[in-house]
């Protein structure tokens, strides 16, 4: 089986490698930087999820795996507010999309307030932690969570959720 992930990102790639092994054998793992086509920081449940399905299909377009995955993160507010959201997609050959999301967690009024001016949360954490690409390890969840939780765990649970369901079609269907 050919499993093609919609982006290069090392926190993203280790989530669904990781849950991929546990229920399959015998996979090639493909990696392949796809546009998200939504704004690079995803303001809304509707956006991220967006930007997930984009990868996705925008994965399935170039690779055309038995399953094609993309995840995206993004933010939401809510009562003033902002939260990280986070969502996945898997692709099938069929055309068949199969969306799920994930935790989603409250940021600090100080690094919101660099959200609504413009910035983008990767660099914006490297700046609060004064680390380079946090992104690809605890990300905004290890740091906010004390590590408790880091950004390839909490992706894992999307990845949980996708293919849980990639299972129940083929069992179902």
């Amino acid at each position: 089986m050919i499993v093609a992930i919609g982006t290069l990102n090392k926190a993203k790639t280790r989530a669904v490698e990781q849950v991929i092994r546990k229920y399959y054998e015998d996979v090639e793992f493909v990696h392949i930087d796809v546009p998200s086509g939504v704004s690079q920081q995803p303001f809304s449940d509707i956006e991220t999820r967006q930007g997930a399905i984009n990868r996705a299909m925008n994965t399935l377009n170039r690779a055309n795996a038995d399953l094609n995955f993309g995840l995206e993160g993004g933010v939401h507010e809510i009562d003033g507010q902002m939260y990280c959201c986070n969502w996945g997609a898997v692709a099938l050959k069929n055309g068949t999309i199969i969306s799920g999301a994930g935790a989603q967690f409250i940021l600090p009024e100080e690094i919101a307030r660099e959200l609504r001016s413009g910035l983008e949360l990767g660099p914006v954490m490297d700046a609060f932690t004064n680390t380079k690409n946090i992104r690809h390890s605890a990300g905004a969840i290890g740091i906010f969570t004390n590590k408790l939780i880091d950004r390839t765990e909490m992706f894992e649970h999307i990845v949980k959720l996708l293919i849980g369901q990639v299972m129940y079609q083929n069992k179902y269907n």
